[in-house]
C-alpha cells in the first residue's frame, strides 16, 4: 500500500490563486461603490463592481456621482472663497444699483461703510463677538487705549452715531440711560456701564437699524440738511461732515474688528476715501490752531496762522482732542 504525503501550506506560503470571478450580492456591490470611487477596493472587488456597473443603471449613476465628488476633494487649489470677495461684490452692487431715493453724496460713504461692516459681522459666532479688541487713540500728546470686545465696539458706534440721530430728531439709542456728558466717550462709557452684561451680538440689530434710519432720513430730507449742526459735546460739525466722520470711524473700527478675528479688510472705495481725506484736510488748520493755543505745537516764525483757520476753529476747536474718542 503506497503512502500518500499531503503537504500543508505554511503561514508564509502564497495561497493558490483563484482565477474565477468574484461573485457578490447586489447590496454588497452597492456598499463598495464609495471604496471603488476612492480606488480603495481590492482588485477582485474592483473587477466585480465594474462588471456590475455595466448592467445596473442605478449603481452606475451613483458611482459617477461619487467619482465626481472624489474629484472635488482632490482639487489642488483651495475651495475657500477669497475673503475679500464679499466686500468687492457689495461695493459693486452699491455702485451699479443706485437706491430708489438717491443718497446724498456726503452720506454715501457712511452708507457703504456700515454695509461693509455689517457684512463682516454677518457670520460671526459667539467667540468672534467676544473677541478682545483694543481701541487706541491720542489725548493731547499721550497715547491712550481701552480694552473691549467686538460687541463693545459696535455698541460704541451705536452710541456715537446716536449724536447724528439726535440732530435729526430721531430716538437716542441711550434711551433713559443717565449720561454725565455729551461727548462720544461719555456716551460710550454710559452705555457700557448700563449694560447688565458685556454687550453681545444683540447690539448688532439696533446699530444696523439706526444706520439704515440715518441714511433714509438724510435721503428724504434732501441736500439742504447737510448744514444742520451735529453736537459732539464740546464741538460741532455740520451734518454733511458728521456723516463723513462717522463713515471714517466705521472703517477704522471695522479694521480693528477684522484684526481681532484675523480676517482681511480692505479700505473704502476711492470715491469715498477721497471725501474722507478731504474732510481731514479741511479740519487740519483748526486742529493745528487748537494745539498751538494749548501749547501742544511749536510756534512758527512770527504770528502766522493757517488760512481760514480762525473761522474753522469756531466750530471744531476741540476736534483735535476729541477726534480719537469719537
Amino acid at each position: 500500500m503506497s503512502e500518500r504525503h499531503v503537504e500543508q501550506a505554511g503561514p508564509y506560503d502564497d495561497p493558490k490563486e483563484d482565477t474565477g470571478p468574484l461573485v457578490l450580492e447586489h447590496d454588497v456591490l452597492k456598499s463598495l461603490l464609495g471604496a471603488w470611487a476612492l480606488a480603495a477596493c481590492a482588485p477582485a472587488e474592483a473587477s466585480a463592481v465594474e462588471e456590475h456597473l455595466g448592467g445596473c443603471g442605478a449603481c452606475a449613476d451613483e458611482a459617477l456621482r461619487l467619482r465626481e465628488a472624489v474629484g472635488l476633494l482632490q482639487r489642488p487649489e483651495s475651495l475657500d472663497l477669497d475673503p475679500a470677495l464679499r466686500t468687492r461684490v457689495l461695493e459693486s452692487c452699491l455702485e451699479l444699483r443706485p437706491p430708489r431715493t438717491p443718497v446724498p453724496e456726503w452720506a454715501a460713504a457712511y452708507d457703504a461703510e456700515t454695509a461693509r461692516l455689517d457684512a463682516l459681522l454677518q457670520d460671526f459666532g459667539d467667540s468672534e463677538w467676544h473677541a478682545p479688541v483694543r481701541l487706541r487713540w491720542y489725548e493731547s500728546d499721550e497715547a491712550s487705549s481701552r480694552r473691549t470686545t467686538v460687541a463693545g465696539v459696535i455698541a460704541h458706534l451705536l452710541t456715537v452715531d446716536g449724536l447724528v440721530a439726535l440732530a435729526l430728531g430721531m430716538d437716542d439709542p441711550l434711551g433713559d440711560t443717565a449720561c454725565a456728558g455729551r461727548t462720544p466717550s461719555d456716551r460710550t462709557e454710559a452705555y457700557w456701564r448700563a449694560s447688565r452684561f458685556p454687550p453681545t451680538r444683540s447690539v448688532r440689530t439696533p446699530w444696523r437699524e439706526q444706520s439704515h434710519a440715518l441714511v433714509r432720513a438724510v435721503s428724504f430730507a434732501g441736500g439742504g440738511t447737510g448744514r444742520l449742526p451735529v453736537s459732539y459735546g464740546d464741538y460741532e460739525l455740520p451734518l454733511h461732515d458728521a456723516m463723513l466722520d462717522r463713515a471714517f470711524e466705521c472703517w477704522v473700527h471695522a479694521e480693528d474688528i477684522a484684526v481681532a478675528v484675523d480676517y482681511p479688510y480692505e479700505p473704502p472705495s476711492g470715491r469715498h476715501l477721497h471725501r474722507i481725506v478731504d474732510l481731514a484736510a479741511r479740519m487740519l488748520p483748526a486742529v493745528l490752531e487748537h494745539r498751538r493755543e494749548h501749547g501742544l505745537a511749536a510756534p512758527g516764525n512770527g504770528a502766522w496762522s493757517p488760512p481760514g483757520s480762525r473761522d474753522a476753529a469756531c466750530g471744531w476747536r476741540s476736534r483735535g482732542r476729541a477726534a480719537a474718542t469719537g
